[in-house]
């Protein structure tokens, strides 16, 4: 983390430099005759220069700044002082430097991009951070040779905050090379040890012949929800999601991989999860602000309501939503689920279920990093269990974040999940998605959503 901590400041420079440029081209080229004059060159780079001593002047690079409101307000400060300073040259001036109209035009592009990029800096910086604070929990599965040379390589070479748990026993007989000490369980109680602790991955490390025992090593990973590596890889146990990666001098297998995993790609879909959730709250407010009137009008009770969902990596969370019902099970621990008719459901929330509206407070979830705009759908607990205990590699949806839609919505398979079809077919979208995500799918969810036909057919 030290690494980031060095070059943070550099992300925002290169942000602010960038944003400079983008703003003195556009007031440039629309609002004075399109041509670039070598005083425009002269004022660009006393521009640049100004403001980058007034951010030096007010500690803009070098204070930490992880909170959004703060880093745009300090931004905000620093370019006030930056206009005041230019309109002040502006004005006292002798000889004309520039026509008013492009002053204006860079004075207002300037902060709307600069917020929109100092946003997408800190996201991504934010990102950097968790990546790196975070412990993860590695369990070695096997006790030979190959084992004894993971958990080398493991401490060896892979970023700060990895943890090895132990290892587990696959074998019968007592031909052991790693301390006794070290071994956590056996291949009968997998399950068990999973069941009770926090294991993020699993990296097995037995022979290729040992077939029968690595699928049961899989299998188990794939109900609790765990990440699989393997050493080496063969295509005929895991089929085409794979990819070899390196620890050190390993070749290992990443199980299941998924678009996402890229770095690049999970960074553009949480960028675009950002941008769209932040435009959306802020062309559906007077939306919001009619909807709770409605709602206030419709029946007695608060506008919101806020049930507990389970999220990425089977962490629970607060979902946000309208209130669409007079009275409302548990939102901790109820298990009472939307029935066809539904005597609690009010007028007005007919409609707003019907239409999805009563989803759209969601976006602020979005924004707080607990959902993706498109994803699969966050359960309950209780449904959470019931569909872990029935669907084959059901907990695999919780690799990632859960969206407001989802592949499975869109197709005609959201609210009820009382038949094996209901179920079987929820998850087989949800993992369908997973498995071959793009930025392109995830627009042709968003507008298949608010157009398609089968979106809302299974709602009440």
């Amino acid at each position: 983390m030290n690494n980031h901590r060095h070059i943070e400041p550099s992300y925002y420079l290169g942000g602010d430099l960038f944003t400079l440029t983008i703003a003195f081209f556009i007031s440039i080229y629309f609002f004075n005759d399109s041509t670039f004059k070598e005083l425009d060159w002269g004022l660009f780079s006393g521009v640049i220069l100004l403001w980058f001593l007034i951010v030096h002047w007010r500690n803009l690079y070098a204070i930490n700044l992880n909170d959004l409101s703060t880093r745009v307000l300090h931004f905000v400060k620093a370019y006030a002082i930056l206009i005041a300073i230019c309109f002040l040259f502006y004005t006292i001036s002798p000889v004309p430097i520039t026509n008013l109209p492009t002053m204006v035009a860079f004075a207002i592009a300037f902060p709307v991009l600069g917020i929109a990029v100092n946003m997408l800096v800190l996201n991504y910086v934010n990102y950097l951070k968790a990546q790196n604070r975070n412990q993860h929990f590695t369990l070695v599965a096997g006790i030979g040779g190959t084992a004894e040379a993971v958990e080398k390589q493991l401490l060896a070479y892979s970023e700060p905050g990895r943890v090895v748990k132990g290892f587990i026993n696959c074998r019968r007989r007592r031909d052991c090379l790693v301390p006794q000490e070290k071994i956590v369980s056996d291949l009968d109680h997998i399950q068990d040890y999973l069941k009770y602790n926090q294991v993020d991955e699993i990296v097995i490390a037995l022979p290729a012949k040992k077939t029968k025992k690595i699928r049961s090593i899989v299998a188990a990973a794939d109900y609790y929800g765990v990440r699989v590596k393997y050493i080496p890889d063969y295509q005929d146990l895991f089929g085409n999601n794979y990819k070899v990666i390196r620890y050190g001098g390993l070749d290992v297998v990443n199980v299941r991989q998924m678009p996402l995993d890229e770095t690049f790609s999970f960074f553009m879909k949480n960028t675009f999860d950002k941008v769209f959730s932040s435009a959306a709250l802020v062309f559906l407010f007077p939306l919001f602000v009619l909807l709770a009137v409605l709602i206030k009008l419709d029946s007695p009770g608060p506008v919101f309501y806020y049930p507990t969902r389970i999220g990425k990596g089977g962490k629970p969370f607060k979902v946000i939503k309208f209130r669409s019902m007079r009275v409302n099970d548990n939102p901790d621990a109820g298990i009472l689920s939307t029935r066809k008719d539904d005597d609690r459901i009010t007028r007005l929330g007919k409609v707003l279920r019907k239409y999805s509206l009563d989803e759209l407070p969601q976006f602020v979830n979005v924004l707080l990093g607990d959902m993706s705009v498109v994803g699969p759908r966050p359960h309950r607990s209780f449904l959470n269990q019931q569909l872990q205990a029935s669907e084959d590699k059901y907990m695999i949806r919780h690799y990632f974040k859960p969206g407001i839609t989802g592949w499975a919505q869109v197709n005609g398979w959201r609210g009820p999940t009382e038949t094996k079809e209901q179920k079987s077919q929820r998850t087989l979208h949800d993992l369908w998605y997973m498995e071959n995500w793009s930025l392109w799918l995830d627009l042709k969810i968003i507008y298949r959503t608010i157009f398609g036909k089968d979106t809302h057919k299974s709602a009440f």
